[in-house]
């Protein structure tokens, strides 16, 4: 075959395409030439590309899509008519080299399924097993630092909503003095009561915790918000919410790692923001409230009246979620237990009428 004949074959297949030249958006319409490499033409282009060098890229059906090895990463060449892409597949040996087989994408999806099942794993068991173990070993200065991390978050969340009336700071003060000298705890213990309906009360790593006006706004006397504050201390000395924050850490981290997160910036961020909305787990609700109602009974005060404050926020529970699915005990079994393990009042009241009064109006 002569010169001429060559070129005649050569240019048999030869057609327009669509080009991106992966710098810009631009679509090029080229004319293909199928010469001793794949020769794209147009009045402001001329590039060639190797046949050894070009690759498949996924497109819809009726169009091959090819880039370059030795071309820009973002270059494409679109070819929609039939002739000219049966020439290049002819010409381009290593067309699919680096496409995906149907197998190839069975494995991938079988190592992804089973790393997903390997951190859902982690997550439900390991961790919680891992922060157990550690929260003994966390020494009092990490666990005050992250309670002052749990305390920005806190910030963010509610602001700066401290409520300082004298009176009622005063009265606030003596009731937590009274429960802390019971609960075992440090005198460097800090409370304070923020303004928000929200009605809770929770407690931070490092001897912090904090009353909502909301739960004191429905509170109809002291043994009710002394037994909510004793159930927190019994979080503080258990040291629930530091195992919390090491578990919730450890398993955002992970969730983390599952949908891309691969340095772990959430985790801490996610951990600290837990704490302040923590929901213990079942067995550490049940030795909370256990606590509580042994710093209740040592004051000579009755401890069915925090059950009643709970029972009044929740209302029942059972009617909206089967039990088995409560990650705490149910209002209405708290509220059984602590009036089945109630003693009648033999110790004088926590709070006069006074600062009682005083106590509920510490936001005004």
């Amino acid at each position: 075959m002569d010169e001429t004949e060559q070129d005649q074959s050569a240019q048999a297949g030869d057609g327009q395409a669509i080009y991106f030249d992966g710098l810009s958006n631009r679509r090029q319409t080229v004319t293909v030439v199928l010469a001793n490499q794949l020769v794209l033409r147009s009045a402001d282009n001329f590039v060639s590309w190797p046949y050894p060098d070009i690759r498949r890229v996924d497109a819809p059906s009726g169009i091959l899509r090819v880039s370059c090895l030795s071309a820009s990463p973002l270059a494409r060449l679109e070819i929609r008519d039939p002739a000219l892409a049966s020439g290049i597949v002819a010409r381009c040996s290593r067309l699919d080299e680096n496409r995906l087989t149907s197998g190839a994408i069975a494995r991938i999806i079988g190592w992804s399924l089973a790393a997903a099942a390997s951190i859902v794993v982690m997550v439900l068991f390991v961790v919680p097993f891992a922060a157990d173990r550690l929260t003994p070993l966390v020494p009092q200065a990490m666990e005050r630092h992250l309670g002052e991390a749990a305390e920005v978050q806190l910030q963010a969340v509610f602001g700066n909503k401290m409520c300082r009336a004298a009176a009622g700071q005063a009265a606030f003060a003596k009731l937590v003095e009274a429960l802390r000298g019971l609960a075992g705890l440090d005198a460097d213990l800090a409370a304070q009561v923020l303004d928000t309906p929200i009605p809770n009360a929770f407690a931070l790593p490092g001897g912090r915790f904090f009353l909502l006006s909301g739960l004191l706004a429905k509170a109809n006397d002291p043994d009710e918000i002394a037994g909510v504050l004793a159930h927190e201390l019994g979080h503080l000395k258990h040291r629930d919410n530091l195992r919390q924050a090491i578990h919730n850490g450890g398993s955002s981290f992970l969730i983390g790692l599952l949908f891309g997160d691969i340095t772990g910036a959430g985790a801490v961020i996610f951990a600290s923001r837990t704490i302040v909305t923590a929901s213990y787990s079942r067995e550490a609700e049940h030795d909370a409230d256990s606590f509580a109602i042994e710093v209740m009974h040592k004051l000579g005060r009755p401890a069915a009246p925090m059950g009643e404050l709970m029972f009044r926020v929740t209302g029942k529970e059972g009617d909206k979620q089967p039990s088995l699915l409560a990650s705490h005990p149910l209002t209405e079994d708290r509220l059984a237990r602590m009036r089945a393990e109630d003693q009648p009042p033999s110790g004088p009241p926590l709070l006069t009428v006074e600062e009682w009064s005083a106590l509920k109006g510490i936001c005004k």
